[in-house]
């Protein structure tokens, strides 16, 4: 099963199904999310922190961001 960490590691979400559904101005925060998450010190609160951050920047709802990830996620365990 494919971890967050890996996501990002390896920015898989953007050649996916979930990624290319998404709406421009989530597209363009996902990539800010994903230039702002550090694999280094608590990846998690790092993770929480960037959609948070984002999510405001941006002026889109936080739950959209995290409901991308988790649909990423799904969809990299079935493939």
């Amino acid at each position: 099963m494919q971890k967050v960490s890996q996501l990002v590691q390896t920015q898989q979400a953007f050649n996916s199904n979930s990624y290319n559904n998404l709406t421009p101005v989530l597209k363009e925060a996902i990539n800010d999310v994903m230039k702002l998450v550090k694999n280094d010190g608590n990846l998690l609160m790092n993770f929480e922190n960037a959609i948070e951050k984002v999510a405001e920047f941006h002026n889109v709802n936080k739950d959209d961001i995290e409901e991308y990830f988790d649909d990423e996620l799904k969809e990299q365990v079935e493939e």
